[in-house]
């Protein structure tokens, strides 16, 4: 049993959190304050979180068979904020899908 999308999901969530982590927080401590350390941790926390989220989006288009299109939702998911979450209903009934299969 092939656990990719499962990863996939918990990626998914992981980056989104980072992102608003990163705009909600850290730049604007940044910006505001004048302390970029947050960026400097969250943005490199992000950008690990942002590759393996788009590793495991094309490892889930190849292992359950989604097409292209698939692929670019996720991708446009990952640079929306709250994106991630919002998909994450129809990416856990997909995968719901694939383990009754």
């Amino acid at each position: 049993m092939k656990k990719t999308f499962s990863w996939f999901r918990k990626v998914a969530f992981a980056e989104g959190v980072s992102f608003l982590v990163l705009l909600f927080i850290a730049m604007p401590l940044k910006y505001l304050a004048d302390i970029p350390m947050g960026v400097t941790i969250i943005g490199g926390l992000h950008g690990v979180l942002f590759v393996a989220f788009a590793i495991l989006a094309n490892e889930v288009r190849g292992d359950y068979k989604k097409g292209f299109k698939w692929l670019v939702k996720a991708m446009l998911a990952s640079i929306l904020p709250f994106g991630t979450f919002i998909m994450d209903k129809q990416w856990k009934k997909e995968e719901a899908e694939t383990a009754a299969v």
